[in-house]
């Protein structure tokens, strides 16, 4: 598999999303201007998809007793984000998915969105904005630290 496909796939991937794929496209030599692109339209694959189904999938899950403590324990970590956050603003949300940490980014943020009845074109453009945001910070510092590391390579 080529670099840039697994670069690609690893940015549609929970929890490590672009925060994982844009460092590991720097240390395998790919060009910043290909790595951006790439992992942002990576990582937005799954938005729409989240957005549509994840409360189909947890009244699914629901019926199940075990499943159910699954989905009571998601939509609890998502009501304490939103609690910590306040009203659920585009901003908000904008700024919740922007933030390159552990535990936010565009599935996190779809999911909250989802769970919290965002309009789908409000939480899709705040997603976008979040996203790109997340992937110039992330990008700057991946490829800024390589750069500045080079001198040891």
């Amino acid at each position: 598999m080529s670099k840039i496909l697994y670069m690609f796939l690893i940015s549609m991937i929970p929890v490590v999303e672009l925060r994982g794929s844009i460092p590991y496209a720097a240390i395998q030599g790919i060009p910043w201007y290909v790595a951006l692109p790439l992992a942002i339209v990576g990582n937005l694959l799954p938005v729409p998809f989240i957005l549509l189904f994840v409360k189909k999938v947890f009244d699914w899950m629901r019926k199940y007793p075990k499943l159910k403590k699954i989905v009571d324990f998601c939509e609890n970590k998502f009501a304490r984000k939103v609690e910590k956050a306040g009203n659920v603003a585009f901003w908000t949300l904008v700024g919740f998915i922007a933030i390159p940490l552990p535990g936010t980014g565009a599935w996190t943020g779809s999911g909250i969105a989802a769970v919290c009845e965002v309009p789908f074109k409000k939480a899709i453009l705040a997603a976008v904005i979040g996203v790109v945001i997340a992937a110039v910070v992330v990008t700057l510092i991946a490829y800024g630290a390589l750069a500045g590391l080079s001198f040891l390579l």
